[in-house]
């Protein structure tokens, strides 16, 4: 309980942090005492947005690269790892947050992730059930139809990425509800926070296609829900397929372009250099955990070569359109690294149950790649974005903030969320269903009729 308490003064302290910082942002400043008010130009009407049909054609294969994320790249990736007799249930867990989130995007959660701002917090309801979204409205120079699929695919995954820590003994009921709720309490506002003018955009976060709103947002609801729900049984990891797990990797770096490269909402040279940088990245991160792992452990698994990647995938999305080459070869390696002994030694060493490592690699490199943002952001490649070495170390500050606002909320709000659970269902499976595998009692089915 002391923890809580900590916990919730620590939120407010960097939420009061971020909201006055970014008031100050959005002032403007005053002319100093004496100093005549410069003249301003007469207002001209800004040019109305016209459809491109080109960023438009990007779009709709940006957005079909994302959903392939889910299913099935994820799937593949989680339902290969488990044991072959919790293998369904793993990759049901994926398919059905994919549908619930399809379903309560567009019923709620585009508008309040990017509806008009309210304080800061969240958006309005103007746009329940898509209301006054037309086959005409833009988002930019894409039909703004667009736009909500492929937020909805981030969305989407998010969820499905904290089921990593989850299976092998959470009930379906259970996941299910979790995943509505989840959803509606964490991502919502976070992804507004971000990237629907909510009060750490007005503060200056950097956050190219998710670091915060995805990854630090998954990673730490994965922690929470594996403390909450205590250790399996027999708490191994046994990849049952490991095929199925490269190429759900596979998959996932593919769909990743669209991901890190569709955040540009254009086909631009943003979009070029996100494309590249993201490869990079993913490429030097794979080598990194190879090699890390070569030593430390005496052997170079495929599995390791595919966390890697993942791992790498996850640190570049937050500056994937921000940063330089030479910036995402740096982050890859560290992704390779540091995630590395996050699962390899971390975990063991405070003994909690992140069966398949996605607080270690979400969680952890999602943090990474969020920060580093803050200190590699080259204003070359994307205006938007200046970081340390490039004159402004206030964008480290930020991303830190905003990272720690982030972790704390999520935190909280994912605790509470698994009392809720608790209470109306239960959380986990009986000790012999476990045994038994989650395939048989929960689906009646098996992955495998050999």
């Amino acid at each position: 309980m002391k923890g809580i308490i900590s916990l919730l003064v620590l939120i407010g302290l960097l939420f009061s942090a971020g909201m006055l910082l970014a008031e100050e942002q959005v002032q403007p400043n005053p002319p100093a005492a004496g100093q005549a008010v410069p003249a301003q130009p007469a207002p001209q009407a800004a040019a109305a947005p016209k459809l491109d049909s080109g960023d438009t054609a990007w779009m709709i294969v940006a957005t079909a690269l994302v959903v392939l994320m889910t299913i099935p790249g994820l799937a593949l990736f989680y339902g290969g790892l488990a044991k072959r007799k919790d293998t369904l249930n793993t990759m049901a867990m994926s398919f059905v947050a994919f549908c619930i989130v399809s379903v309560l995007w567009v019923v709620y959660g585009y508008t309040f992730a990017f509806g008009t701002d309210i304080s800061g917090i969240i958006g309005s309801a103007e746009k329940f059930l898509l209301s006054g979204v037309t086959s005409s409205s833009l988002t930019g120079t894409i039909p703004e139809f667009i736009f909500i699929v492929f937020q909805l695919t981030f969305a989407a995954i998010t969820v499905a990425l904290a089921s990593g820590a989850y299976i092998e003994r959470i009930k379906f009921s259970a996941w299910v509800l979790f995943c509505i709720l989840w959803l509606t309490l964490s991502y919502l506002p976070v992804a507004h926070w971000v990237w629907g003018n909510g009060f750490l955009a007005k503060l200056g976060v950097l956050d190219f296609a998710g670091g915060t709103v995805v990854h630090i947002n998954a990673g730490i609801a994965a922690l929470v829900g594996a403390l909450m729900l205590g250790k399996r049984r027999d708490p191994s990891l046994m990849p049952n397929n490991l095929t199925l797990v490269v190429t759900g990797a596979g998959l996932l770096w593919f769909g990743w372009f669209g991901f890190n490269a569709g955040s540009a909402l254009a086909a631009n040279g943003i979009a070029a250099a996100a494309f590249i940088n993201t490869n990079t990245a993913t490429a030097v991160a794979a080598t990194a955990w190879m090699f890390t792992e070569w030593i430390h452990s005496r052997k170079p698994t495929v599995l390791g070569l595919a966390s890697g990647a993942v791992a790498g995938l996850v640190a570049i999305t937050p500056a994937a359109g921000f940063v330089n080459i030479g910036g995402s070869i740096i982050i890859g390696a560290l992704a390779g690294i540091i995630p590395f002994f996050a699962v390899a030694k971390l975990k063991p060493m405070l003994g909690y149950d992140d069966a398949l490592d996605a607080f270690g690699i979400h969680g952890i490199a999602g943090t990474l790649g969020a920060i580093l943002t803050g200190v590699f952001a080259d204003p070359s490649i994307n205006e938007a974005g200046k970081g340390l070495l490039y004159g402004n170390p206030k964008q480290l500050m930020i991303q830190i903030i905003a990272s720690g606002i982030t972790i704390g909320y999520v935190a909280v709000v994912t605790f509470i969320i698994f009392v809720v659970i608790k209470a109306l269902t239960g959380l986990r499976v009986d000790a012999e269903e476990e045994i038994t595998g989650v395939d048989e009692s929960e689906h009646g089915e098996k992955a495998y009729n050999l």
